[in-house]
């Protein structure tokens, strides 16, 4: 899958298989290929619950005009994407990184697929249970969430240590599921709160703590590290100074304590402060991602990194929302909802998509004809889905995003219904790239 920039480089390994994929530039590492059916199924569930999300975007379009941030039907579909989308997404990518790119083959596979199917199901049922303020669905829901994240940071963190590569890439993962775990217990204490109501005033600032180890610990430290790795290949960028990566963990990961005190404590010299921390962090991995961009030897940049080149541009947006939205307070809920949905689905989920358009075919292509298995009629991994389709998604994507972020600070119903709207035909382009990918792709595609 990956290469580093560092100069550790893992063996060869019982996982890899022994010819390069047609259609894969050089410098590519093959898959592991002992864990693409546990990647695939990761990869299969988190496309589901982004389509879900999509569907329920046009579902709160209402609630995100009127700045309703607080909804239970708002916080439930930002499970999907959150839960659903992201997190499942990100296991399914450790699978394969772990093995590949830091030498540590998964410790327990059977373990990654009993998290699996206790995570990816509890997902949907807590999701449901939040938008609809079922009980029995939240505890079912919250329970599955809850074996399915402790199984998984058991897994992980038993793989780490076997490791030969521990780079910026491992400390990120490390310090991420650290993370996650912080977020799965902030998570408790919200469903708690909504049927005791024991913070009482306290939830909104709980809730902005929850949100932010969510995106910024978990989701973003985990880009930041997993960025380290997989841009410098896609993209063939050598001679990069990737010294930023590191920078960039730091002062995310240093800043979110500062954050929670400083929210929570109703300290504003600490809240600034771990403004400027993670912002420092922030601008440290914007530079080394345009620095890989710069460094690339094709200059044609292909449709996924579009897709990251387009993320990314979302998260500046977010970034720049963010010390306005500490500045203003809750009562801006408008700007808090457009700073959440620029964070989150605009930037992450866009960023987060185009690798897909890169691992996804990648693992595809080995699993039906690597080896024994490749005939001279099989397609190349870049026929498997269409450069065209992706494009138009992209385009379909950023302008929906944009309309609908205009529409939510304008209080316009009708404008978030138009950009929900088309952002579920972007999600349904890309669903149907990606079940092209599963079947196969036709003979002669588009080749991205």
């Amino acid at each position: 899958m990956a290469t580093g920039v560092t100069t550790a480089m893992p063996r060869p390994t019982p996982h890899r298989v022994t010819s390069m994929p047609a259609g894969v530039t050089a410098g590519a590492v093959s898959p592991a290929t002992g864990s693409i059916r546990l990647a695939g199924e990761h990869f299969a569930a988190a496309t589901f619950y982004l389509l879900a999300g999509s569907v329920g975007l046009v579902w709160i379009a209402p609630e995100l005009a009127a700045g309703n941030y607080l909804s239970p039907h708002v916080a439930g579909v930002t499970h999907l994407f959150t839960l659903g989308w992201l997190t499942i997404t990100i296991f399914g990518a450790l699978y394969q990184l772990l093995p590949v790119a830091l030498g540590a083959p998964i410790r327990w596979p059977k373990l990654g697929h009993a998290s699996f199917w206790t995570f990816a199901p509890g997902a949907g049922l807590f999701a449901c249970g939040v938008a609809d303020t079922s009980t029995m669905l939240h505890h079912v829901g919250v329970g599955l969430v809850g074996i399915g994240v402790i199984l998984a940071v058991t897994n992980i963190s038993a793989t780490l240590p076997r490791a030969r590569s521990r780079d910026v890439t491992w400390a990120a993962i490390a310090i991420a599921i650290t993370y996650l775990s912080s977020t799965l217990v902030l998570g408790i204490v919200l469903l708690h709160n909504i049927h005791t109501g024991f913070i009482a005033a306290a939830r909104v600032r709980v809730l902005a703590t929850h949100l932010h180890v969510a995106i910024v610990g978990w989701a973003l430290i985990m880009i930041v590290g997993v960025a380290h790795r997989l841009l410098p290949m896609f993209l063939l960028a050598h001679g990069a100074n990737t010294r930023w990566t590191k920078r960039a963990i730091v002062l995310l990961a240093g800043g979110l304590p500062l954050l929670a005190l400083g929210i929570n404590a109703r300290i504003p010299a600490a809240s600034w402060a771990a403004v400027a921390s993670m912002e420092a962090g922030f601008a440290c991995f914007i530079y080394q991602a345009v620095s890989f961009f710069r460094a690339r030897v094709r200059k044609r940049i292909d449709v996924g990194m579009r897709f990251a080149a387009a993320g990314l541009a979302f998260l500046v947006l977010a970034a720049l929302l963010g010390p306005l939205v500490l500045w203003n307070g809750p009562s801006a809920t408008r700007l808090a909802t457009v700073y959440v949905l620029l964070g989150l689905v605009a930037g992450i989920v866009v960023f987060v998509s185009g690798f897909f358009y890169k691992i996804v075919p990648l693992l595809a292509w080995t699993a039906r004809y690597s080896g024994p298995k490749r005939t001279a009629e099989a397609p190349t991994v870049a026929q498997l889905f269409s450069a065209r389709v992706a494009e138009i998604q992209l385009g379909v994507m950023v302008c929906a995003l944009v309309i609908l972020s205009v529409a939510i600070l304008a209080g316009s119903a009708v404008g978030a219904y138009a950009g929900a709207g088309l952002f579920m035909l972007g999600v349904v382009l890309f669903a149907s790239q990606i079940g092209r990918v599963a079947l196969g792709g036709p003979r002669g595609g588009t080749a991205s």
